[in-house]
């Protein structure tokens, strides 16, 4: 990696310095938090914190009450339309996004100027990392409606100086021929998008595996840091696929460096803890916990994610000191299936799955059917052989996962497709047996 990526004033700190820069940052957010966020100074009140001198050490950080999804959702319920967790007037904040709800009602978040600058500044560092510069240009591969991801991306252009190429209100096959005409070389996308886009241009006869597209930013979902996905993507774009994380709540806090040894957190602008979902205690394998250091117009502290990683604290060969988390976000927490006994993550099915070059979409079924549990995963298959190529996804699954499974073969083109977050899992025991979908 060039120097000039690399930002040596926090980047390659030590871990002592970058601690103290980051107790520097929380004091100075806190302060405006106890003057005038109402949410968090009674949470942070009702913890014994009244005032910035009650918190003297990142030990005394680690001492407070999380903060849940479930929490600031039930504020903004009570206080319609932005809830409590507002830390400035409402005339300050300039910007509005939103979850996407697929968990529950669509969640609101404020950015006044100065967050809304921290969050490209924060997109600015996945791009450094990604080796992305102002010589580049930037198609943004999905439709421009209230989630943040992608509006937050397009102003971290803007940070780094590089054309930025709206891909909103373009069907798949307009933006395949969008990236080629504009000379496109970074795609920013959902890993399933991304693949999807290469189906598309496949289908039509267009070669983008030998445009000038060089990097592809992957967001959204798991499948970025998979190495079967990760693989599939480089191989149809003719590319290095690069993974980011973040979330609506907390910010863009992740990024994959160019020795792509594992999700770099941002420690500059985030403190990340990692503990054990049931007990919240530290652990390496574990919940993420995430506390932003720059959004303080609507800041979360100690904030439970759900996202489930595993750390790693060795530095990095790029240079960086920052921690690490080993395969990037593995899942959700709670999005484990329990099959037989047996913990699955869909992202481990996933894994499996996108090592067969023949499979297109995919989608996963989990039945009770009598006292047994049953896993059912349909494929796109393109091959003449279909049945072949799903037995030996039912062969893989069996050695890697110690389940039997059974696959089946469904039309190309039939399953749907995702250009933000897949939703390929459903478990049928969580409904009444009418709903089952009947073998």
């Amino acid at each position: 990696m060039e120097s000039s990526q690399l930002n040596f004033i926090v980047d390659t700190l030590g871990r002592e310095a970058l601690t103290e820069i980051q107790l520097k940052k929380f004091q100075i957010m806190l302060e405006s938090i106890l003057a005038g966020n109402d949410f968090y100074r009674k949470k942070l009140n009702d913890a014994g914190v009244k005032s910035v001198s009650d918190i003297r050490s990142m030990d005394d950080l680690r001492k407070l009450p999380f903060t849940t999804k479930q929490e600031l959702s039930a504020d903004q319920a009570a206080n319609l339309p932005y809830g409590t967790n507002q830390t400035f007037p409402r005339d300050e904040y300039i910007r509005i996004h939103q979850t996407s709800g697929t968990t529950g009602e669509p969640f609101r978040c404020l950015d006044t100027k100065e967050s809304w600058h921290w969050w490209g500044q924060c997109w600015a560092e996945v791009y450094k990392a990604a080796g992305v510069t102002s010589k580049d240009r930037i198609f943004y591969a999905f439709s421009f409606g209230p989630f943040i991801g992608f509006w937050s991306a397009y102003e971290g252009a803007h940070h780094i100086g590089a054309l930025a190429v709206p891909g909103g209100g373009m069907s798949s096959l307009q933006r395949v021929k969008a990236i080629l005409i504009n000379d496109i070389s970074v795609l920013v996308c959902t890993p399933t998008y991304a693949l999807h886009l290469a189906e598309v241009a496949e289908q039509e006869g267009l070669d983008i595996a030998n445009s000038n597209v060089k990097i592809t930013i992957q967001a959204g979902e798991p499948g970025g840091g998979l190495p079967s996905t990760k693989k599939r993507i480089e191989t149809l774009w003719g590319a290095k696929c690069y993974d980011h994380a973040g979330a609506t709540e907390v910010g863009a806090w992740g990024y994959e460096c160019q020795e792509q040894a594992g999700l770099h957190i941002n420690e500059g602008e985030f403190v990340a803890e990692v503990v054990d979902p049931k007990t919240g205690k530290s652990a390496e394998n574990g919940e993420l916990i995430i506390t932003n250091l720059g959004r303080i117009g609507m800041p979360v502290i100690r904030y439970r994610t759900g996202d489930r990683v595993k750390l790693l604290k060795e530095p990095c060969t790029c240079g960086r000191t920052f921690h690490r988390f080993e395969g990037g976000v593995i899942g959700r927490v709670d999005d484990a299936l329990v099959i037989r006994g047996i913990n699955v993550f869909p992202s481990a099915i996933e894994n499996i799955v996108r090592r067969f070059a023949e499979v297109g979409e995919f989608a996963v079924d989990v039945f009770r059917r009598g006292e047994l549990d049953e896993l059912e995963i349909r494929v796109e298959i393109k091959s003449d052989e279909p049945d072949s190529v799903a037995a030996g996804i039912s062969r893989e699954i069996q050695n890697s996962l110690g389940l039997r499974s059974a696959i089946k073969p469904v039309p190309y083109g039939t399953l749907p497709t995702f250009d933000l977050k897949a939703n390929r899992i459903h478990d049928h025991r969580k409904k009444p047996q009418s709903e089952e979908r009947r073998a």
